[in-house]
């Protein structure tokens, strides 16, 4: 008699996933610093900032007045005007509240505009490198990403023309990271236009995740939600957690066309329902109050690129292009792999960890093979002791 078949435990489309690497690394650079280990963490792309005070004193208030009961799933219309309020503000943009939907942080905006659009066979467009979530939630819904390799020589830049070659008769979506995790790259004015205009004569939604919108070296802010004519076919991803130190109080949100917002709402319908009723007068606080505090952290972001730059380039065989948003730099370390036994940036990232005691994120999980993403969101202090660790520990490689 023969045994009966295994039974199938997981689901297919877990296995479409990988653990995010950004929380991997946060995972194990905490085990080290539970040990007593000092380490620097140039990992999780987190602000050193404290969120500022007239925001947490409105979640205070919330909570003292007992607003603390469930809301409307895609939030309080107080929050949602507010929303598009500022993005109209900021960017000319012309959403209703109808059109926004308030998020358990950016990542389930993201997560819940792809799970509605994107179908089983879909191709979604997505330029490389990326952030590392991306991947994992396209495939989760059954899409296919393809993949538009970006030139380091040009600053990983991201044009129109190299869009249009990418879409095919099967593309559903493209995703616009600008400025971009992991590299800090940003899309030219001139180029989002064109992205924008082409997207929506073709019928194909356009992503854009702007969560870094605010933090941009080179210019004003841009949004492609400012091209309104377009809107119909664009889905504008955002967040609080960068632009007011508040990752969390996990608070996202999604501009789109009334329809999208409805399908996203089902969606959270089911999930999380509504985000906290606090987060939500922070929320309203920090996009209705004063904004001098966002370019007080923009200005001390700028200056710590530059600190960092100085100190890569200090490092003999370590090249890095000059990022003009976010506050990462992606520096290419290609000139190591192969010395001390070290084959990937992921072996890499591992050695810097447990032995110079820095936190980095390995290029493998951003699409490519020759670099490590560094987060300068730290102290001034931190930057020098990190890049000095750093260099201490390529000098042993050589």
């Amino acid at each position: 008699m023969t045994a009966p078949a295994a039974q199938k435990i997981f689901a297919d489309r877990v296995s479409r996933i990988e653990i995010s690497a950004t929380m991997a690394v946060t995972a194990e650079a905490a085990k080290l610093r539970a040990q007593g280990t000092n380490l620097v963490d140039f990992g999780a792309g987190e602000p050193h900032f404290a969120t500022p005070r007239h925001i947490k004193d409105a979640a205070i208030a919330a909570i003292e007045a007992n607003f603390t009961r469930y809301t409307m799933v895609s939030g309080i219309p107080e929050v949602r005007k507010a929303i598009v309020e500022r993005h109209a503000a900021d960017f000319g943009s012309n959403y209703t509240p109808e059109e926004a939907i308030f998020t358990t942080g950016g990542k389930l905006a993201l997560f819940q505009a792809i799970q509605v659009l994107v179908d089983h066979g879909d191709e979604v467009v997505l330029p490389v490198p990326y952030w590392v979530s991306f991947k994992d939630i396209i495939q989760y819904a059954g899409g296919k990403p393809v993949y538009l390799e970006t030139n380091e020589a040009e600053n990983f830049r991201v044009t129109a023309a190299a869009i249009e070659r990418a879409i095919t008769p099967r593309t559903k979506a493209i995703i616009l990271n600008s400025p971009s995790n992991p590299s800090g790259a940003v899309i030219a004015p001139a180029d989002l236009e064109k992205i924008v205009r082409l997207a929506h004569a073709r019928g194909i939604y356009l992503l854009l995740d702007e969560c870094y919108a605010y933090l941009q070296f080179t210019g004003a802010p841009i949004s492609g939600g400012s091209f309104t004519d377009c809107k119909e076919h664009l889905v504008v991803l955002g967040s609080l957690s960068k632009t007011y130190a508040m990752t969390g109080w996990r608070a996202g949100f999604a501009l789109a066309p009334k329809p999208i917002i409805q399908a996203m709402s089902k969606l959270q319908s089911q999930n999380t329902s509504s985000t906290a009723a606090v987060v939500q007068k922070a929320a309203i606080a920090a996009l209705n109050g004063p904004q001098q505090c966002v370019a007080e952290m923009r200005n001390d972001y700028l200056s710590l690129r530059d600190q960092v730059l100085g100190g890569l380039r200090e490092i003999p065989g370590v090249t890095c292009t000059v990022p003009q948003g976010a506050f990462y730099v992606y520096p290419n370390v290609s000139a190591f792999l192969g010395k001390g036994g070290i084959r990937t940036t992921t072996e890499m990232a591992t050695r810097l960890l447990h032995e110079a005691h820095v936190v980095t994120v390995p290029g493998e999980a951003f699409g490519t093979h020759e670099h490590i993403r560094i987060s300068y969101a730290v102290s001034h202090a931190d930057v020098d002791e990190g890049l000095k660790r750093m260099k201490d520990f390529f000098a042993k490689l050589d």
